[in-house]
């Protein structure tokens, strides 16, 4: 065999076997993509849900500060109301002793 056979059999025996090689680099590659892509979105949606949840964290922190405000209101209220009431009552007893008609 001389040597321009052997490089002919060579070439004819490596094209194949090349594109074989190419074909599966290739899909590889696409896994590769596909999979990265997959890794983008779920970091991105991640990224999104704990920015959710620091809000809802957030609002329901203030939600219970409006609460808290609103029952110390209540309460201060409702002892203002209670020494009105007493204020009522101890004018009231003054004006029956002094003979004066209540409505």
């Amino acid at each position: 065999m001389d040597a321009a056979l052997i490089t002919a059999i060579a070439a004819l025996v490596t094209a194949p076997v090349t594109a074989a090689a190419a074909m599966y680099g290739q899909r590889g590659a696409n896994r590769a993509a596909r999979e990265s892509g997959a890794l983008t979105g779920y970091d991105a949606l991640t990224g999104r849900l704990v920015k959710e949840r620091d809000k809802a964290e957030t609002d329901e922190a203030a939600a219970e500060a409006r609460a808290s405000a609103a029952e110390a209101e209540a309460s201060a209220l409702r002892s203002e109301n209670s020494r009105l009431q007493a204020e009522i009552d101890r004018l009231r007893a003054i004006v029956a002793q002094l003979g004066g008609q209540l409505p």
